[in-house]
């Protein structure tokens, strides 16, 4: 029996080199004369920032740009560059960089539009009616911020990672140009490709997984394990970069359809007491969950295994899905990923304190294929200490 099931995602998805030099075109249709940039701190220095305000000018669109997001953003940027959307009159907004930029750009488009506080909008549906007209331009093939309802925020004054979520946060338009991600760095370009793998394995094994987002999130995880290693060690390389900047795309909208499982909710505190960066408080947990998660999904993680590259051909069920671990591992491996819990300060005493935050990301957990206790979780943090 096939369960019911819908699939949604941004309403229109526009993707292939050069795709960037057609923004003031889909501007001009969706009749945004004003719009709010919204750039992280690092990409504005880019000389980028010059470059679309150059474009602006040229096809007589009045651009604001508010570029002062920083990585794991604050709930506060949001606030912040919703009153300068107002201030500037601001008729849509535009993110542009990885999840962070994109994070605040829905967010700061809806709060433009119904007023009130961020804050008051985090959870699950509790923003009370659509934003602004919005465009997703990602720089990296990492996060599908441009293709989910969801926005994260750091919560400083609980030390904990929030999210908004609400179908008003799917952008009007996600814009995919790979040559945008050509200048990636090494380090980034691994970091934000192994999250985008991260979410294609847990949308694939959610219990929540349906035939049509299996099948993108099947499709995202090959061609991750196919073309990551290139990105990170040939960044020149399109034909890879097109590639990997698919499959985040595939992940991203097997993210948003079928959810992300314990890896996030086990994610979401390292962010929030330590400061882990996302993609890597992903990537050092996914092998371990991946483990724990086994006996849940023992068919699915075999067919990952196989996406992967591994040979399963007359190997035993539970060896085959065993081979998924292995694979993400050696892939990690590769990319030049050798972080550990440990590296970033994380503390061993915290371990109860921070499973008990990551029971409270609730959703993921639903999602799992397998119930996980607060013991459970604080072994998976030792795994991966």
């Amino acid at each position: 029996m096939i369960k019911p099931f819908s699939f949604t995602g941004a309403k229109k998805i526009v993707f292939g080199s050069g795709a960037f030099t057609t923004l003031t075109e889909h501007l001009s249709e969706m009749q945004v004369k004003r719009p709010l940039i919204v750039i992280d701190r690092m990409f504005s220095k880019t000389g980028f920032k010059d470059k679309i305000t150059d474009a602006m000018g040229k096809s007589g669109n009045k651009a604001t740009i508010f570029d002062a997001v920083e990585a794991e953003p604050r709930i506060e940027l949001a606030d912040k560059g919703a009153a300068m959307a107002a201030k500037g009159k601001c008729d849509g907004v535009i993110g542009i960089g990885g999840g962070s930029a994109m994070d605040c750009a829905k967010a700061i488009a809806v709060l433009a539009a119904n007023k009130g506080k961020a804050v008051d909008y985090l959870g699950l549906n509790n923003v009370p009616g659509p934003g602004l007209p919005t465009i997703m331009i990602p720089t990296t093939a990492g996060t599908g911020s441009e293709v989910t309802f969801t926005a994260v925020f750091i919560r400083k004054d609980l030390k904990k990672k929030e999210g908004m979520n609400s179908p008003y946060l799917y952008p009007d338009l996600a814009l995919l140009d790979p040559e945008l991600t050509l200048t990636l760095p090494p380090q980034p370009t691994a970091t934000t490709g192994l999250d985008a793998l991260c979410h294609a394995i847990e949308s694939y094994t959610s219990i929540n997984s349906s035939p049509y987002s299996e099948m993108v999130s099947l499709e995202a995880i090959q061609l991750i394990a196919e073309n990551l290693r290139t990105c990170v060690h040939d960044g020149s390389n399109l034909e890879a970069r097109e590639n990997m900047l698919l499959g985040s795309l595939f992940a991203g909208l097997g993210l948003a359809n079928a959810g992300v499982t314990a890896v996030h909710s086990l994610s979401y505190p390292l962010g929030g007491m330590y400061g882990v960066p996302h993609g890597l408080a992903n990537t050092v947990l996914l092998p371990a969950v991946m483990m724990y998660n086994l006996p849940g999904a023992l068919e699915k993680f075999a067919v990952v295994a196989e996406a992967m590259g591994e040979v399963v051909d007359d190997l035993p069920l539970r060896e085959s899905a065993y081979l998924a671990v292995k694979a993400v591992e050696s892939l990690i491996e590769d990319c030049g990923v050798y972080e550990s819990l440990k590296d970033f300060g994380v503390k061993e005493k915290d371990f109860p304190a921070l499973a008990d935050v990551a029971l409270t990301v609730s959703r993921p957990l639903q999602n799992n294929p397998r119930s996980l206790t607060k013991e459970d979780a604080i072994e998976i943090y030792k795994q991966a200490f």
